[in-house]
Order: structure tokens, then sequence, then C-alpha cells
């Protein structure tokens, strides 16, 4: 790889054995190498408790053009940031382990980056598997978003985000809840919401893209408390901005 590749992608990973050993590294892998463009992976280990880094290292030997960040636990906020502010890619991913959102769906990305676009993100379409519970919280945190922090997107939540390399910076070094020192644990919507937010205050342009996403069961995800979370974190949002903590 050069040491300016065309695309980054960003793998956060907490306790990730299962899908590890799963082979979502190798469907990465398989996926990137026959593309005509650059490429790196940063899989970034959020301090997990378990042997996950260690198994990560073992599969990467396989994989050139793959490094592995070893973070203190933190929660994704500050996993991802570090990771996206690691990154060299003229455009930076990230994207869930689990792969729900399948990596070649960043193919539907490239043309809005062409058009101008600074962000593009992903929109599920259908929640393939979704539990009907989850589906009736995220219509209910839709309406919350949109009334509170006047966000004119129809999905917010989906792990499957892009950036110019200018556009991350700006996003990623201008957030006040989440940051590269974050100590929120833990799933939390709240994190995707501010750097959404962020990214309008800083006048960037965002494209919303369709994108394939299929339900993958997580223990780590508890829609109630969840929900809870992040509601706090929108009005931590909003109560910001009335600040002014994030103009240009």
């Amino acid at each position: 790889m050069t040491n300016k590749p065309y695309l980054s992608v960003v793998i956060p990973a907490y306790r990730e054995i299962a899908n590890v050993k799963r082979g979502v590294l190798n469907e990465v892998y398989s996926f990137l190498k026959k593309q005509p463009y650059t490429w790196e992976v940063v899989i970034v280990d959020d301090g997990s408790p378990d042997e996950t880094a260690i198994h990560i290292e073992k599969d990467i030997r396989k994989y050139p053009g793959f490094r592995l960040l070893k973070e203190r636990h933190r929660g994704k906020g500050g996993t991802v940031i570090a990771g996206v502010l690691a990154a060299k890619g003229e455009i930076i991913l990230f994207s869930d382990m689990d792969q729900a959102t399948p990596l070649p769906e960043i193919n539907k990305f490239f043309p809005h980056f062409e058009k101008g676009a600074d962000v593009v993100i992903g929109s599920r379409s259908g929640r393939k598997g979704e539990p009907p519970l989850r589906q009736l919280m995220a219509y209910g945190f839709l309406v919350l978003r949109t009334i509170i922090l006047f966000l004119p997107y129809r999905d917010t939540q989906c792990g499957f985000k892009a950036f110019t390399h200018s556009a991350a910076q700006k996003i990623f070094k201008n957030m006040k809840i989440f940051t590269i020192h974050s100590t929120t644990t833990g799933v939390t919507a709240a994190f995707d919401l501010e750097l959404l937010y962020v990214a309008r205050k800083q006048g960037l342009s965002v494209a919303e893209v369709p994108v394939n996403w299929e339900h993958v069961g997580s223990v780590r995800v508890n829609p109630i408390k969840d929900s809870l979370l992040g509601l706090k974190g929108l009005i931590e949002v909003r109560i910001n901005s009335l600040r002014g903590a994030y103009k240009k």
C-alpha cells in the first residue's frame, strides 16, 4: 500500500473473537484486494478484556495493508476517533466489525464524493432481521432527534459512514462529548448524532445513501438502556450547541 491510500477502512473492535473466527476480516480483504484503488485497513481494539487483539494480530499477518491499533477501553466513540485520526486515506470509512453492512456497499458512496460531498452516510433499507421493538424505538428516536437537533437524515445510527480526509479532521477534532480522550464506554447513539451535528455546523455537505444491512444480534446492545443514553447525549449536544461549542 502507498503512504496515502485512496481508501482507509477503520474498524473498531471490542470482544470480537466470534466475528474474527467467523472470517469477517477475510471477507474485507477478499473484497479490497480486487479493487483498482489503493487502500488500508485500520482495526482499533478498544481494550478488549479477552483475546480479541491476539486473534486479530494472528489473522492480519495474512493480509497486507491491515494494521492494528491497541487502545485503552473507552467505548466506541473514542475508539473510532482514534482510528479515523490515524487513517491516511483520501476517503475514510468506519465500518462495524460484524459487517452488518457489507464493505462492498462503499462503492455506492464514491459517486457522491466525486460530486463534491464531504460526508456520505449509509441509510439502512428494510432493516432486515431487526426485532420489532428496536424498529419502534428507532422511529421514536428519529422523531426526537429531528425535533431537538433538526437533523434531516432518515438514519443517523448506521455504522457505515465515510468522510474526505479534510472533513474527518474538521469533524472529529471538534467533537465535545466524544473525543480521542473520551471515557464514555458502551454503545451510545450520541456519538453518531454529535459527529453529524458537527458536520452541519462546519458547513460540510452530507449525502445519505441507502445500503444493504442485516441485523446481527449483540449482547452489548440494550435497546432501552442505550436509547436512554442516546436521549441524554442528544440533549447534551443541543446544550453544547446553545453554548456555542460547535461554531466554525
